[in-house]
C-alpha cells in the first residue's frame, strides 16, 4: 500500500511485512524455485494506543489488526459501508432483513442439492416479485399460498442454522450482527485457533446472497417489527429522528422499514442491494486479540482477497433546510410519560462534531456535569440527561428528562433548556473542560482493556470514512477544545431550532401491526451437513488448552487493623484501580438499608457540599458508589491510582460524617413513590420481576419487600444517617485491583479506611421460601401490547455442584443460540417467534433452587402454536448426535480460550464463595466433558425438565390473550398490579 511522503511524514508510517515461511528442505534435483512469500504492506501511527497495522488487499478491502494478548481469543468484526439509508424509498427495511439473510449460507453453505435448490429459489423470488404488485386480498393470498407450498420443497434441500452450528463448534462468542443507519456489521468472538476456520467460513457465506428460507425468516422479521412497536423508546427515536431529518433518510426512513414494506418484500431488490454494497472496495474486516498480524493477514488475504472489486458506491446524502422554530410531535404508549429534545448538528468529520461530544459531557458526565449537578442533584426532574449521535452527514445532541409528581413536561423541558444556556454562555467552571478530557482518557484506558472496544474504534473509523491517523489525532484535538469553541458552537446550533417529542401515557391510537401469515414449518434437516461444512470442520487446528482461576494463587490475601481481609489482584496493564467494601446484608436485613445508600448520593460532608463533593471526585478522575441488593452492599471507589489517596480521603469522611438534609430526603422519597408509580406501566418490570417473583415467593417476596408510602414518609435524615456511618463498621472485606503492591495498599487502608476497634456481626436476615409448584398454573397480567410475552418457570432441586457439567452442557446443546434446538424448532421451522429462549439456571447462592426459565415473545394470534411448541421441546428433546457433537465442541473451544482476569477473579471467587464452592467450576466441566454422553443428557432432561410442573406467566392485552389455549396449560388466574407490586 503507498503513502504520501507528507502522509508518511505527519500521520503514518508505511512498513512491509513478509510472513516468514516455514523451513523448507530441497534437493538438488529441485527445478522449480519455490515461489517468493508476497509482501503486505501496512501503515501505522505515531503514538496510536493501539498499535495497529491497517492493510489494504489488491481488491480493496481494509483490514484493521491489533494484537492484544488478554486471552488467546480475537474479537471480529466484518463492516459495511450500507445501512438504512442507502434502502430504496419504496423498499425500506432490506439492508436489515439482507443482514439476516446473510447467516443462510451460500451456494456451498447451508444446501444438500444447490442445483435443485436455486431452482426452487427461483420460483420464490419471482413469485414474491409478482406478490408485491398485487392488491386483491384473495389473490394475493393464493400466490402466497404458492410461495408457501414451493418453500416447503426447496427447504428440503436446506440445512439449517449451519453457520450457526459451525461457528458455534468453533467456540465463537456473541455471534451476531446489526444494521443501523450506514453502516451493517457482523461480528463474533473466536478462539484465536480457529482464525482459518472463520477466514474460510466468513468469506464463503458473505461471498453471495442466497434466499435460503426466505419466508420463515420473513416471519422473524415481522416479529422483531412488532416489538419495536411496542417499545415507546423506539418510537419516541423514530419521531425526533423524523422532526430532525425530514429530507434525509435519517428521518424518513427507519431501519427496521415500514409494515407495508415489510409485507411486499423484493427478494430481486435485495440482491441488488448485495451486489452493489457488498464489494470489498466498501467493507472493512477488523480484529484485536491474541493474533500475529503478519500470519492473519496472510489468511486473510488468502480467503477474502478472492472477492472482486467492483465500482465504488456513491451516496449524495440529501441537504436539510435549517429548522426554524420547534418540530413538535406526541408519542402515545404505556410507559411512562417523559420529553425528549433533539438539535441536530453536522456530520463526524465537522469539528463541530466533535465541540459536541464536549458539549454534551459538560451537559451529562453522570458526575459533574450540569445536568448532573442542577437537575439530577438537587431532584429538580426525576432523571435527566444528554447524549451525542454522530453519523456521517448529521449528527444530533439529546436531550431526555422524566417529570416529578406534579411536574409537567413542559417544566422538564424548560429545566433542559436552561443548561443549554448555561453553556451558550459559558457559565460552568474553568476546571470542567481539562476534567472531562482527563475522564475521557481514564475511559479510554478501561476500554482498550476490551478487545470489543479496540476493533470497534476501527469499525467506527471505516464506517465515518476517517483515516486511522485522522481517528487518533482525536483525542488531542478533543483535548484543545476551549471554553470561547464551545460557546461558539453553542450558539451557532441552539436556538429555536429543535426537536421536541412529548411521551404520554396511553393507549396509541394509531397502534400498528404486522399480521401473521399462513406459514407451514419448514424441516430442520439437523443431522445433514454440506460438504463445505465438512471441509471446514475438517481444517486441522492447533491445540488450546484452558487456564483455570487458582483463587490461593491468584488472589494475594491480606489483612488490615480489625482482622478486616482484603482480597488482592495485582494490576500490571495501566495506572487504573478498583477498591470494593463488600457487606453480607441487604435490604433483607435492614429495609431502611437501600433507602439510606441513595440517599448519600445527595448528601455533602461537614467540609464539602454533595455538588461540590461530586466535583472533587471529578476533578481528580475518581468516582464512587455505594449500592444495596438484597443480601449485600457493595462500596466502591475507582479511578487514577497516583490519586488514590485524595479520593479514600472524600470518600471516607462522606461515609463517616455525612450531613443530614431534610429537603433531600423529601424530595427523594418524593422521586421513590414516582418511581414506583412508573414501575408499574413498565412492562419488562411487570413481567420479568414482579411476576417472577411472585411465582417464586408468593405476594410477599424480596420484589415487595419494601417500606410502605406511610413509612416511607416517616423515616427522618438522621435515622438514614445514621445507617450510613454504621456501614463500615459491620464485618466486611476489601477487594482490591490496582498497581499497588500488596504491603503499600494495606498500608494506605490502614491509615485511610475508618473502622472501629472492632466490627458488629451482621444483622439476620429475613428469609423468604421459596414456594413449590405443585400443580399447573397460568398467572396473567394486561398490558397493552402488539404482541404476548411468556415465561415458562419450573422449580428444580437445589443448587449442586455435581450437577453443573450436565447442565453447562445440556443448556448448550438445547439453547446456546442459532444452531441450537430452540431457535431451529421455533424460530427457524416453525417462524413462532422472533426471541426463544430456554435455559435451566443454576441457582447464584448455596441452598437455593435452581429453575428452568424458558422464554417466547410471539404475535399474540401464535400464542396457541408457540406455546405447544415450547411445551414439546420441554417434554419431548429432540435427538441429534451432530447437534450433540458441537455443544460439546462449544464448550470445550469457549472454556479452553476463556480467561478470567484482572477485577473478574476477584468476582469470580465471590461468586464462588456464594455457592460454597472453593475452586474455579469450569475445571469441572471441563473435566467432565468428554465422558458426557447425549444420552446422559436425555436422561438428565428426563429426569429434571420433562413434565414438570410450571408455573406460566403471560403479559398481553386482554383482547387478544386466548384465554381457552391458556385454560390447558393449568388454572388461569389474572394478576392485579397491586398483587403484583404489593402497593
Amino acid at each position: 500500500m503507498a503513502c504520501s511522503l507528507i502522509g508518511a511524514m505527519l500521520f503514518t508510517q508505511c512498513k512491509t511485512s513478509t510472513p516468514s515461511p516455514a523451513a523448507q528442505t530441497t534437493t538438488p534435483e529441485a527445478q522449480t524455485a519455490t515461489p517468493k512469500a508476497k509482501d503486505y504492506t501496512y501503515t501505522t501511527v505515531p503514538n496510536d494506543p493501539l498499535k495497529a497495522r491497517i492493510y489494504k488487499l489488491d481488491n480493496g478491502l481494509t483490514v484493521y489488526l491489533t494484537d492484544y494478548k488478554d486471552a488467546p481469543r480475537i474479537q471480529t468484526y466484518i463492516a459495511v459501508r450500507a445501512g438504512s439509508k442507502n434502502d430504496p424509498a419504496d423498499a425500506t427495511g432490506l439492508a436489515h432483513y439482507l443482514e439476516h439473510m446473510a447467516f443462510k449460507g451460500s451456494s456451498k453453505l447451508g444446501t444438500k442439492d444447490w442445483e435443485k435448490e436455486q431452482v426452487e429459489l427461483a420460483k420464490i423470488e419471482a413469485l414474491y416479485e409478482l406478490y408485491r404488485t398485487q392488491k386483491d386480498p384473495a389473490v394475493r393470498k393464493k400466490t402466497y399460498h404458492q410461495i408457501d407450498s414451493i418453500s416447503g420443497v426447496a427447504a428440503k434441500y436446506a440445512v439449517p442454522n449451519e453457520y450457526d452450528k459451525l461457528v458455534a463448534s468453533m467456540g465463537m462468542q456473541n455471534s451476531n450482527a446489526s444494521t443501523w443507519v450506514e453502516q451493517t456489521i457482523y461480528y463474533g468472538d473466536i478462539p484465536s485457533n480457529q482464525l482459518e476456520r472463520w477466514a474460510m467460513l466468513e468469506s464463503e457465506r458473505l461471498s453471495v446472497m442466497v434466499p435460503r428460507l426466505f419466508h420463515t425468516e420473513l416471519e422473524a422479521v415481522y416479529e422483531e417489527k412488532n416489538r419495536s412497536l411496542d417499545s415507546d423508546n423506539n418510537k419516541v427515536f423514530e419521531a425526533a429522528f423524523a422532526a430532525l431529518y425530514p429530507t434525509h433518510q435519517y428521518g424518513t426512513q427507519t431501519t427496521i422499514g415500514t409494515v407495508e414494506h415489510l409485507k411486499n418484500p423484493s427478494i430481486t431488490e435485495i440482491k441488488k442491494y448485495f451486489d452493489k454494497y457488498y464489494v470489498p472496495n466498501n467493507m472493512a474486516i477488523a480484529m484485536s486479540g491474541d493474533l500475529d498480524p503478519d500470519q492473519t493477514i496472510r489468511i486473510i488475504d488468502e480467503y477474502f482477497g478472492k472477492w472482486q472489486k467492483k465500482t465504488d458506491p456513491v451516496y449524495n446524502a440529501p441537504q436539510e433546510k435549517p429548522l426554524t422554530a420547534p418540530v413538535v410531535k406526541e408519542v402515545v404508549g404505556p410507559d411512562a410519560e417523559s420529553v425528549f429534545l433533539g438539535f441536530r448538528f453536522p456530520g463526524v468529520k465537522s469539528k463541530d462534531a466533535l465541540v459536541l461530544r464536549m458539549i454534551s459531557q459538560i451537559l451529562s458526565n453522570g458526575q459533574a456535569g450540569l445536568i448532573d449537578l442542577n437537575i439530577n442533584q438537587k431532584q429538580a426532574a426525576l432523571g435527566a440527561g444528554s447524549f451525542a449521535e454522530i453519523y456521517n452527514d448529521y449528527s444530533a445532541h439529546f436531550l431526555s428528562g422524566n417529570p416529578r409528581q406534579g411536574q409537567s413536561l413542559d417544566q422538564v423541558k424548560d429545566l433542559l433548556l436552561q443548561q443549554i444556556e448555561l453553556v451558550k454562555k459559558g457559565q460552568f467552571e474553568d476546571w470542567l473542560i481539562p476534567a472531562i478530557v482527563n475522564k475521557n482518557k481514564i475511559s479510554q484506558m478501561e476500554a482498550y482493556e476490551s478487545n470489543e472496544a479496540r476493533a470497534t474504534a476501527f469499525v467506527d473509523a471505516f464506517i465515518a470514512r476517517q483515516d486511522w491517523a485522522d481517528y487518533v489525532k482525536q483525542d488531542a484535538e478533543f483535548a484543545k477544545i476551549t471554553k470561547q469553541d464551545v460557546m461558539e458552537v453553542a450558539n451557532r446550533y441552539y436556538g429555536n431550532n429543535y426537536a421536541l417529542i412529548y411521551k404520554r401515557t396511553g393507549k396509541d391510537p394509531n397502534a400498528q401491526k404486522v399480521e401473521k401469515p399462513t406459514i407451514t414449518p419448514v424441516p430442520a434437516n439437523r443431522e445433514a451437513q454440506s460438504d463445505y461444512y465438512k471441509t471446514v470442520a475438517s481444517k486441522p487446528v492447533s491445540d488450546l488448552q484452558p487456564e483455570f482461576v487458582d483463587y490461593k494463587k491468584d488472589i494475594q490475601q491480606g489483612q488490615l487493623k480489625a482482622g478486616i481481609p482484603v482480597y488482592y489482584t495485582r494490576n500490571k496493564e495501566n495506572g487504573l484501580f478498583n477498591l470494593y467494601y463488600v457487606l453480607d446484608m441487604g435490604t433483607n436485613n435492614d429495609l431502611k438499608l437501600g433507602l439510606a445508600v441513595n440517599y448519600l448520593q445527595y448528601l455533602g460532608t461537614d467540609k464539602y457540599s454533595a455538588e461540590e463533593l461530586q466535583k472533587e471526585f471529578f476533578k481528580i478522575g475518581c468516582s464512587f458508589n455505594v449500592s444495596s441488593g438484597q443480601d449485600q452492599i457493595y462500596v466502591s471507589l475507582s479511578g487514577l491510582d497516583e490519586n488514590m489517596e485524595q479520593g479514600l480521603n472524600l470518600f471516607e469522611s462522606l461515609l463517616k460524617n455525612p450531613q443530614p438534609d431534610q429537603k433531600a430526603l423529601s424530595d427523594m422519597v418524593a422521586g421513590i413513590l414516582k418511581d414506583r408509580k412508573d414501575a408499574k406501566l413498565n412492562k419488562n418490570i411487570i413481567h420479568s420481576v414482579a411476576m417472577v417473583n411472585y411465582a417464586k415467593y408468593g405476594p410477599k417476596n424480596p420484589f415487595t419487600n419494601i417500606l410502605s408510602e406511610q413509612e416511607l414518609k416517616k423515616v427522618k435524615p438522621q435515622e438514614l444517617v445514621a445507617l450510613i456511618k454504621s456501614i463500615p463498621s459491620y464485618q466486611h472485606r476489601v477487594l482490591y485491583y490496582g498497581p499497588r503492591e500488596l504491603q503499600a495498599i494495606t498500608a494506605t487502608l490502614n491509615t485511610g479506611h475508618i473502622v472501629p476497634a472492632t466490627l458488629k456481626p451482621v444483622p439476620a436476615e429475613k428469609p423468604f421460601k421459596e414456594l413449590d409448584i405443585t400443580k399447573r398454573q397460568v398467572y396473567w397480567t394486561d398490558y397493552n401490547m402488539v404482541q404476548a410475552e411468556l415465561l415458562f418457570l419450573t422449580k428444580s432441586l437445589n443448587y449442586d455442584p455435581k450437577l453443573v457439567p450436565t447442565i453447562r452442557l445440556y443448556n448448550e446443546y438445547f439453547d446456546g443460540g442459532m444452531g441450537a434446538i430452540v431457535f431451529q424448532e421455533l424460530r427457524e421451522s416453525r417462524a413462532l417467534a422472533y426471541s426463544a429462549s430456554s435455559r435451566f439456571a443454576n441457582a447464584s447462592k448455596k441452598d437455593r433452587a435452581n429453575y428452568i426459565l424458558s422464554y417466547i415473545g410471539t404475535q399474540s394470534d401464535k400464542l396457541p402454536e408457540a406455546m405447544a411448541g415450547m411445551q414439546e421441546l420441554l417434554n419431548d428433546l429432540p435427538l441429534a448426535e451432530a447437534n450433540f457433537a458441537n455443544a460439546k465442541a462449544s464448550v470445550r473451544n469457549s472454556i479452553a480460550t476463556e480467561r478470567i482476569n484482572k477485577t473478574a477473579i476477584l468476582m469470580n471467587y465471590e461468586q464462588a464463595r456464594k455457592l460454597g464452592i472453593d475452586h474455579d467450576i469450569r475445571r469441572d466441566i471441563y473435566e467432565s466433558l468428554d465422558a458426557l454422553t447425549l444420552d446422559q443428557i436425555k436422561a438428565f432432561q428426563q429426569q429434571f425438565v420433562k413434565g414438570q410442573n410450571q408455573t406460566i406467566l403471560v403479559i398481553g392485552s386482554k383482547d387478544k390473550l386466548n384465554f381457552k389455549e391458556l385454560a390447558k396449560y393449568g388454572t388461569v388466574k389474572q394478576l392485579n398490579l397491586k398483587e403484583l407490586f404489593g402497593y
